[in-house]
């Protein structure tokens, strides 16, 4: 079964739901305390719509397997040029390519809407994140040493960068 990469509809947010979650609850992949609810996360899916940025989904067969977008990186007019991303998979799908397909997916896009810079904010710990995003050619850009907590433990924040094929000017 080969896998496809779309936009996601509203109809797809349960699965996506169920991804996030898992990542909530279980990884540092997400640094909140708990589960999203349903209606949060149809908001979120449109809200990011609205906005034009992308929300796509990888798909096997009918079953959504991860999820990915991108956004404002800050809310500053001095940033419009860059955007922050954020990929999920499920847990039973992990090391696949699948996170590949949507990263890739998503530096198109951001290519498409001649954005100058992809920033990924990862947690120190997750080395197949930060493999997955050096593959693609990010780099690590700074690291930054307990600025969050989660399971009772400081964590540390990396974030790497990619410079787009953008033809913007400042």
């Amino acid at each position: 079964m080969s896998l496809i990469v779309r936009d996601a509809t509203l109809e797809d947010a349960e699965e996506i739901l169920a991804i996030y979650n898992y990542a909530a609850i279980n990884t540092t992949a997400v640094w909140t305390d708990g589960p999203a609810d349903l209606d949060s996360r149809r908001a979120w899916i449109r809200a990011r719509q609205e906005a034009g940025y992308p929300v796509l989904v990888a798909t096997k067969g009918r079953d959504v397997v991860g999820f990915a977008s991108f956004g404002d990186f800050r809310p500053f007019p001095g940033y419009r040029h860059t955007v922050e991303n954020s990929v999920y998979v499920d847990e039973r799908h992990h090391r696949l390519g699948i996170g590949r397909g949507l990263l890739a997916a998503l530096i198109d896009r951001a290519n498409a809407m001649n954005k100058h810079a992809m920033i990924a904010g990862i947690d120190a710990a997750n080395a197949g994140s930060i493999g997955l995003h050096g593959s693609l050619g990010f780099v690590e850009v700074a690291r930054m040493p307990e600025v969050g907590c989660k399971f009772g433990r400081w964590l540390d924040l990396v974030f790497m960068q990619k410079r787009l094929a953008s033809e913007v000017r400042p």
